[in-house]
C-alpha cells in the first residue's frame, strides 16, 4: 500500500509540472492548493530535494520547482524514493536475507511476476502523464 507521503509526493510534483520549470512556488502555496499540512509538506520537500527532484530558494521569492521536465520523472522513481522498494513481498526486498525456501517455494515465481508487472508500469507513467490525464490502464 502507498502512504500518504508517496501520494503527496506525487501531488506536489503535479502541482509543480502545472507551474512549470521556471517559477519558484512557495510551500504555503502548496500546502493551501493540495491541503497538506506545512510540517509535513516540509519533510517530503527536503526528501525530494536532497534527491535532486527539485530544487529548492530560500528567502523572498523562493519555493520549489521542477528541476527537469514532467517527461523525466516516473511515478516508479518517485515511490521508490518516497516508500522504499515495491517489493509485494518481504523476501524480495533488496535487503532480505536469502529464504531458506526459495529454491522449493511455488509461489515465488509469482511474486517475482507480480513485483516485475508493478515496476513495470510504475516506471512507464510520468508526472507528465498524470497532469495530462494520459494513463492507460493496462488490460
Amino acid at each position: 500500500m502507498v502512504s500518504t507521503r508517496g501520494r503527496y509526493a506525487l501531488r506536489v510534483l503535479i502541482d509543480l509540472a502545472e507551474r512549470g520549470t521556471e517559477e519558484f512556488v512557495p510551500l504555503k502555496d502548496i500546502t493551501k492548493k493540495e491541503g497538506i499540512s506545512k510540517k509535513y509538506l516540509e519533510s517530503i520537500m527536503t526528501l525530494l530535494s536532497k534527491n535532486n527532484m527539485v530544487e529548492g530558494v530560500h528567502g523572498k521569492g523562493g519555493g520549489y520547482r521542477l528541476n527537469r521536465p514532467a517527461k523525466d520523472y516516473t511515478v516508479g522513481m518517485i515511490l521508490r524514493l518516497t516508500e522504499g522498494d515495491l517489493s509485494p513481498v518481504a523476501c524480495l526486498a533488496p535487503e532480505a536475507e536469502i529464504c531458506q525456501r526459495a529454491e522449493i517455494c511455488k509461489t515465488l515465481p509469482m511474486w517475482k511476476g507480480l513485483k516485475k508487472v508493478v515496476n513495470d508500469y510504475l516506471e512507464s507513467v510520468t508526472i507528465e502523464d498524470l497532469l495530462n490525464g494520459n494513463v492507460k490502464i493496462p488490460e
